[in-house]
């Protein structure tokens, strides 16, 4: 699966929660994850103009962080070293900025959590561990803030939160926690693709291929 269609594929775990600012700019990202140039850039300004009137702007910051991720990892791919590093720094910097502004925003929160798992995956473990440590911040947060209404959520909304962690903590290791929230999927879950994963997690204790990872939902394709 190439790496543009894993941005997208996960960004679109950043429909789970309530009316936001990513509903103005999602499409073209979306599209831009996919390998539409001329998407991206005109999301990327759209957050841009929103930023330039509101600095502070913390939906408009983390989705132009996002973007500027992606565009490290391209860079990357190029073998643009230097303008790779400039990108994924300024991009991991915005995001970082836009959770600090504001750490329960789940229109924050579950954006930048998608990108760095969907980016994380592809990079060595030194580098990928920290990544994967604000994933764990990220959701643990969103989890956190729905537990007590977790049984109310539907399938698709739940079935990303959780997966979302269990996936990340058996990509650090933990594999306890990553049991904890496989057995809570197969308990709150069952016949489900999910229920499927956290199986599959049981069979092997390995983590899950990225390929196998995605998004489940109508706007997937699946």
């Amino acid at each position: 699966m190439k790496l543009q269609h894993i941005f997208l594929i996960a960004m679109t775990t950043a429909l789970f929660s309530q009316e936001r600012f990513d509903h103005l700019v999602r499409g073209d990202f979306f599209a831009g994850f996919s390998g539409n140039a001329e998407a991206l850039e005109r999301g990327m300004k759209n957050a841009e103009a929103a930023l330039k009137e509101n600095p502070k702007h913390a939906e408009a910051m983390v989705w132009h962080g996002a973007g500027l991720f992606y565009q490290s990892n391209v860079a990357f791919q190029k073998r643009d070293m230097a303008k790779g590093m400039d990108l994924y720094t300024r991009g991991i910097g915005e995001m970082n900025q836009a959770v600090a502004l504001e750490p329960k925003n789940i229109g924050v929160r579950v954006p930048r959590a998608a990108v760095l798992s969907a980016g994380a995956k592809f990079m060595p473990p030194d580098m990928a561990k920290p990544l994967f440590m604000s994933v764990i911040e990220d959701y643990y947060t969103v989890y956190q803030m729905q537990e007590k209404n977790l049984d109310q959520l539907g399938t698709h909304p739940k079935g990303e939160l959780l997966f979302g962690l269990a996936d990340t903590f058996s990509r650090i290791g933990a594999k306890e926690k990553a049991d904890h929230f496989f057995t809570m999927i197969q308990d709150k879950m069952p016949n489900t693709p999910y229920a499927k994963r956290a199986a599959t997690w049981f069979e092997t204790k390995q983590p899950l291929p990225a390929a196998q990872t995605q998004c489940i939902g109508c706007h997937t394709g699946k």
